[in-house]
């Protein structure tokens, strides 16, 4: 079927629709992406909640492996991802067929078994990833209702906030953004988000460089936690583990690379823009993630918390983590929609092909709001806001940060971020079996492979011992 929507879309250009300046050669609304959005599309998507964690995961790591661990991360989600983006189009990288969508294009060079499996991780993890933005969002905003009580009453004081609450005000905004029709509708909503990112970013960074001019001396070593004093043996195997989990979500994007691509303009070409993007983007995220990661780690030593900003390794100045936290909050309610789309529009694409005459899909008016056109569809209204207060309930039930985070990264970044990308490069390639290329090709796969399910197991550990003590919809 999807083969078939490729070949009527190209005789749709024959037919005359490259000429109408609205619509691309292949009868779709015309792109207007460039690199500038591509980048912030990028960057939104990976400078998230994951920077938060990663004083706490070079804690469990130390001096040595840790840095090691971030920069490999990032030259094979780069490398990865520039392999992918020349997986836009098929068979040929500039002159193919567009693929709209990370799964389509497996399907164009893997078929149809290997299709069904990439779409399966892939929507597991969005799915995933809008819950674990839910959870963070929830606990920024908690973070700066406890900031200002631990400033009027003390450090010691008990001051809890209901995350509960929080989330509640979080998806009534998600459901209201959802209703923006496509990923091509939201550029705008990426570019501030990415600013948001790179400001709380920078505030936790300027805060862990202050204490650490302060005199303030954490103990840190080369190994980090220190086993008989800070862990048991035990605890530092399955947080080594879970640490390389939530350095495996600080980078996960590849899952909609392939739709931040779809948005390019198709002159120059968009592999060519996509490759210049995902260098950008993967670049300024490293340069933050390490200086976050290990000023973070030199500020708090082995005892950095799970979050450097609502765990309150930073007490003062108590306005500056009320902005972090505010920026954080906004930054992830622009994520959100990022991760999002990629889910509307596959089931509203399924549900379109499954009832062609649903009178009740087909239904959309326009809304002109503040001088501007709107569209409005039930159908959108109704399951978009269903998905969203899903999650949220979710959410609820489930408000670990790191473990989740750290399982949304192990279980999406082999198959997301190496495997798939990979096995279409070869096949584009038509590289044969046993060469150099194939086997370090594998190799490279296979390591990657090993990493995510030890990953997986360390965060499995952990969220199995934090339900032990937990009780669903808890205030904290």
């Amino acid at each position: 079927m999807e083969a078939g929507k490729q070949v009527a879309a190209f005789n749709l250009a024959e037919a005359g629709y490259g000429d109408r300046p609205d619509l691309d050669d292949d009868g779709r609304e015309r792109r207007t992406g460039t690199l500038v959005t591509a980048s912030a599309h990028i960057i939104t998507a990976v400078i998230g909640s994951g920077v938060l964690s990663l004083a706490w995961a070079i804690a469990q790591l130390g001096w040595v492996i840790g840095p090691v661990v971030l920069v490999a991360f990032s030259v094979i989600t780069w490398f990865c991802s520039s392999l992918l983006a020349d997986c836009y189009r098929s068979p040929d990288p500039v002159n193919g067929k567009r693929n709209y969508t990370y799964g389509q294009a497996v399907r164009a060079y893997l078929g149809v078994s290997k299709y069904r499996l990439c779409s399966l991780a892939q929507y597991i993890n969005l799915v995933g990833v809008t819950i674990g933005y839910t959870i963070t969002t929830a606990i920024s905003m908690g973070a700066i209702s406890r900031s200002n009580c631990f400033h009027r009453n003390g450090h010691s004081a008990d001051c809890e906030a209901s995350n509960t609450t929080n989330m509640i005000i979080f998806a009534g905004i998600q459901i209201l953004l959802s209703q923006l029709p496509n990923f091509h509708k939201i550029w705008w909503l990426s570019i501030v988000a990415a600013v948001m990112s790179l400001a709380y970013s920078s505030i936790g960074l300027g805060l862990s460089i202050a204490k650490i001019a302060g005199g303030v001396h954490a103990k840190t070593t080369l190994t980090g936690a220190t086993v008989g004093v800070d862990v048991s043996a035990t605890e530092k195997i399955w947080k080594t583990f879970q640490s390389l989990g939530d350095i495996a979500f600080a980078y996960s994007y590849s899952n909609v690379l392939i739709e931040i691509q779809d948005t390019l303009r198709s002159s120059p070409p968009e592999n060519v823009v996509m490759k210049k993007a995902s260098f950008i983007g993967v670049s300024t995220t490293t340069m933050f993630y390490m200086l976050c990661g290990v000023l973070g780690y030199a500020a708090f030593g082995n005892d950095a918390p799970g979050n450097f900003l609502t765990g309150f390794g930073f007490y003062e100045p108590f306005w500056l983590i009320d902005v972090g936290n505010v920026c954080i909050a906004v930054h992830l309610i622009g994520a959100y929609q990022v991760f999002c789309q990629p889910i509307f529009a596959f089931v509203e694409s399924w549900a379109r092909d499954t009832w062609p005459d649903s009178g009740f899909l087909a239904a959309e008016r326009v809304v002109r709001v503040a001088g501007g056109e709107f569209p409005v569809s039930p159908f959108r209204m109704v399951w978009r806001t269903a998905y969203v207060v899903v999650t949220a309930l979710v959410a609820m039930i489930f408000p670990f940060f790191n473990d989740f985070l750290g399982l949304i990264g192990a279980v999406s970044f082999w198959p997301l971020t190496v495997y798939f990308p990979v096995q279409m490069y070869m096949a584009q390639a038509k590289t044969r079996r046993f060469t150099p290329t194939w086997t370090w090709m594998n190799v490279l796969s296979f390591s990657c492979l090993v990493v995510s399910l030890l990953a997986a197991a360390g965060s499995v550990q952990g969220l199995v011992k934090d339900l032990k003590g937990y009780k669903p919809f808890k205030i904290s």
